[in-house]
């Protein structure tokens, strides 16, 4: 992959990731505050946890931060998929979300 194609396909993925936010904070009382800076989005939750999403260009690498852990993830041709065999990105943000929040959230690509 050329670092234009990462770029292209890793914007794809945060700005999924700040529609999800916006979906869920019009439609459940989640209220999450996402602040995007560059190539980082933090999403901050009621109880003040948060989950850190940032790229890491020179290693075609999206990185996620949160209470569960630090995970690693690459593009596989068609979705992000976990360097350590950890599974999909979205179904990832979607479980740590769920904990962290308390609520039936759902991210989506």
């Amino acid at each position: 992959m050329t670092d234009l194609e990462f770029q292209d396909h890793a914007e794809k993925l945060l700005a999924a990731v700040e529609r999800s936010c916006d979906e869920l904070n019009d439609t459940t009382d989640a209220d999450i505050d996402n602040q995007r800076s560059g190539g980082m989005i933090t999403l901050s939750f009621a109880n003040r946890s948060q989950i850190v999403i940032n790229l890491q260009k020179p290693l075609h690498e999206v990185w996620m931060a949160a209470k569960s852990g630090g995970y690693h993830y690459k593009f596989d041709g068609s979705t992000w998929q976990d360097t350590k065999g950890g599974g999909e990105f979205f179904a990832r943000l979607t479980e740590d979300a769920r904990t962290q929040s308390g609520m039936p959230l759902v991210f989506s690509a």
